[in-house]
């Protein structure tokens, strides 16, 4: 028998009674209500009950509490899903329980307690006891509650370790036959058909809702690793035994369209899927290692691309500069910084911010990340010698006013930005290289003239990355040689607070989210003296931090100051920078 709870409302007298009558009984609708929801079930059909709801004379739950007296069923005001045994929707779907409007709440005696929206319409009792194989005893609850305690099941059951704890118990996956099942079965698939999907859907799944950056599957010698990138760190996510290596090796390359019986060289991809309403392109390149494939997928949130200056960590000074700057008439715009430090993003957010139906915008990337409305994007192909110098070639053709280059590799295409640049288009790119002081000495090195350079070159900007503290950091007094580190005086600073991560079950390491640390380098006179001269990147360096530019490091006190971030963070980020 089902506990009796002071949320049970139920009376057997009340079964089989006039469900009219029922709520009439107990003063929750006038007999004036119902005549006019029996009006309108003449009218319409349907059953008087759901008019009215409609009419809003009562909620959903009362009429769900109602029949449930109707029919002698008990009921129950509250699910708590976090108690619910996930294996007890091993055999179903999210949709198919969507669809039916049940949950089922637990094991009993031999029984399986399933809670139910409608206790009047019990179509999928026979269908879950033929896939349960025990019988069903239903009980009556609210649709809001069987609504949110399915979403909240299906999510933690679609966590990766749950599904990889349940895929590892299975003798039949990383055979001959299911490697070839996955090449027939990439669409459509139901869950107990191809355990391995469910494996990979997990990840991926939970790597779009905590926001994940790489994705890495790292074969061992007896085990494979999976490990995240969330916030620019690495953290592993589940180890599973070597033998689901080709498996999953085989689903992923699937997805991106690779060869998968070709083992022994690199292969780039791509996977385009939609988590939970939102769009994601995932980047995917393989290479072999002694002990296997090993793949690595960069995600790309379309959603969830910030592309607001303000929101990418500028304040109000660096953004003036910047906002000067990105509406010049021509010139070249140069921001640099090692891969993964949000360059491409920071020239999206420039380009976005200047984009009107008056000003041609054109691009040519590697590859295209994202799509940005109303300008024009082409990606490179070395395969088809599609390289920048000749997509830029073609672009200065197309009569653009703002020109982006995904990046400068070669001298052709920097000479190329650089006429560009001198016959009146404004230039975007980015460089490889620690500082924008370095800039110039990085492309004279390439063989531009340092006059020309002089002559196009109007703005660098170095930028890192840096993870924003969480709501949980706390407050302390760091040591007096950190905050000289950072070129700050501690004894101006005793009143002032800084902020140390601490860690909640919400962040789990202190930190979410990142922001931008910038060095903006303005072109003056005095530079392009400098430049033409083929000065060291350490004389510019000291030029421009006396014509008042701030150094990464100065930009991470500042953030410090301001409880973006904690000394460690910006110390760590910033090493290079001595200035």
């Amino acid at each position: 028998m089902i506990e009796d709870t002071p949320t049970q409302h139920y009376r057997f007298e009340e079964a089989g009674a006039l469900i009219g009558e029922l709520l009439i009984g107990r003063s929750w609708v006038t007999p004036a209500q119902v005549e006019r929801a029996l009006a309108l079930q003449l009218e319409k059909g349907d059953r008087i009950g759901r008019h009215l709801v409609d009419l809003g004379a009562i909620t959903g739950a009362q009429l769900t509490e109602a029949l449930a007296a109707q029919v002698g069923m008990p009921f129950i005001t509250e699910i708590q899903a976090d108690a619910i045994d996930t294996s007890l929707v091993a055999d179903f779907t999210l949709q198919y329980a969507r669809e039916h409007n049940f949950v089922p709440l637990r094991r009993e005696g031999g029984r399986v307690i399933v809670a139910v929206a409608d206790p009047v319409a019990l179509d999928c009792i026979d269908d879950l006891h033929a896939m349960l194989g025990v019988e069903v005893e239903p009980v009556a609850a609210p649709q809001d509650q069987i609504f949110s305690a399915v979403n909240r099941v299906f999510d933690r059951r679609a966590n990766a370790g749950v599904v990889a704890e349940e895929v590892q118990g299975r003798d039949d996956i990383g055979n001959v036959e299911e490697i070839e099942e996955l090449k027939k079965d990439i669409i459509d698939v139901t869950d107990d058909e191809a355990p391995i999907i469910r494996l990979v859907n997990s990840v991926l799944n939970q790597a779009v809702k905590e926001k994940v950056s790489d994705i890495h599957i790292e074969p061992y010698e007896k085990e494979v690793v999976i490990r995240l990138r969330r916030d620019g760190v690495l953290g592993e996510l589940l180890r599973v035994p070597k033998r689901l290596h080709a498996s999953i090796s085989s689903r992923i390359k699937i997805m991106g369209d690779l060869n998968i019986a070709e083992k022994r060289l690199p292969q780039d991809g791509r996977i385009q899927i939609r988590v939970a309403g939102r769009d994601v392109d995932i980047r995917l390149s393989t290479v072999p290692t002694g002990f296997g494939e090993r793949l690595v997928m960069r995600l790309l949130d379309k959603s969830a691309v910030l592309l607001d200056l303000e929101r990418l960590g500028f304040d109000q000074r660096n953004l003036a500069i910047f906002e000067d700057v990105i509406r010049r008439p021509h010139g070249i715009i140069l921001v640099t910084g090692p891969t993964g430090s949000g360059k491409t993003t920071t020239l999206y957010g420039a380009l976005t911010r200047i984009n009107t139906p008056e000003i041609n915008i054109l691009t040519v990337e590697d590859p295209v990340e994202y799509q940005l409305p109303g300008i024009g994007q082409m990606q490179v192909n070395d395969k088809i010698e599609f390289t920048f110098a000749r997509g830029l070639r073609a672009i200065l053709r197309q009569d653009p006013d703002v020109v982006l280059i995904g990046e400068i590799r070669d001298r052709e295409t920097a000479e190329i930005a650089v006429q560009a640049s001198l016959t009146g288009h404004l230039v975007f790119a980015t460089l490889h290289t620690n500082d924008s002081a370095s800039t110039f000495t990085r492309l004279i090195d390439m063989g531009v003239e340092p006059f020309l350079l002089s002559s196009s070159v109007i703005f660098c900007m170095a930028q890192r990355l840096i993870r924003r503290l969480h709501h949980c950091k706390a407050p302390y007094r760091p040591p007096r040689h950190e905050i000289e580190q950072l070129g700050l005086d501690p004894d101006g600073l005793e009143d002032r607070m800084f902020y140390k991560p601490v860690g909640c079950d919400e962040c789990k390491t202190g930190y979410r989210g990142r922001a931008g640390l910038y060095e903006l380098l303005l072109v003056n006179d005095d530079i392009k003296t400098l430049v033409t001269q083929r000065s060291d990147s350490s004389r510019i360096k000291r030029v421009a931090v006396q014509s008042g530019m701030r150094t990464l490091r100065d930009d991470g006190a500042l953030k410090v100051l301001a409880g973006v971030t904690s000394v460690e963070e910006v110390m760590s980020e910033t090493a290079e920078d001595r200035s």
